[in-house]
């Protein structure tokens, strides 16, 4: 476990960060399970992005990481959150796990980006774009100063032109939390945990 080391993603993917407060205990199973994903127990970073990104139906979640504004956050990364019906709710997230709780996705062959942050029950800011049809799909509140620097206009009207890339979504991600193909190379501090979703069961698949 001492000779792992981290594994980045970010690229046609989609993640969750979820900041941890001091002192508190099992935030990837707490995280598992407020996203209702049965928790498959830990593997070593390579093989748990390669479970993120190869199936449809796998959850990695990462160790506490240091971050934005010098706080740790978890990071739970898998196709299966790309996926139209899952139900992805920051704010519902927010709620239960009692923190702040945010969302990106990228996928550079469609151009679909996103980003979302709620905290204590409240959206504070949502932003969507697809840049084969140049829509922006979701805006709630106002562009930060993160999102200004990634081309974002202060507000959004029918003579606004957008254009958002893969490296905007991970700019803001690095501002908010954590920019997550950062971590490639990095000791890893502890083994990701992988979550199931479904109702099957065993082990994790390689």
């Amino acid at each position: 476990m001492g000779e792992d080391v981290m594994v980045g993603f970010g690229g046609k993917q989609a993640w969750l960060a979820v900041r941890v407060d001091a002192g508190r205990t099992g935030p990837a199973e707490a995280v598992l399970s407020a996203l209702g994903l049965r928790d498959l127990g830990e593997v070593p970073w390579r093989d748990g992005i390669d479970l993120a990104h190869l199936t449809d139906d796998r959850v990695a979640v990462t160790p506490p990481l240091t971050g934005a504004r010098d706080t740790s956050w978890v990071l739970a990364t898998g196709r299966w959150l790309l996926r139209p019906g899952t139900p992805v709710d920051v704010v519902a997230l927010s709620v239960e796990l009692r923190t702040e709780v945010q969302f990106f996705a990228t996928h550079r062959v469609t151009e679909l980006h996103r980003w979302q942050r709620a905290a204590g029950g409240e959206l504070i800011r949502a932003f969507g774009y697809v840049g084969q049809t140049g829509e922006v799909t979701s805006w709630h509140g106002d562009p930060d100063p993160a999102e200004r620097d990634a081309g974002l206009p202060a507000t959004l009207d029918e003579h606004t032109t957008v254009l958002v890339g893969e490296n905007d979504v991970l700019k803001v991600a690095d501002a908010w939390s954590v920019d997550p193909t950062a971590l490639t190379g990095r000791p890893a501090t502890a083994p990701l945990r992988i979550g199931a979703a479904g109702n099957g069961g065993g082990e994790p698949r390689a």
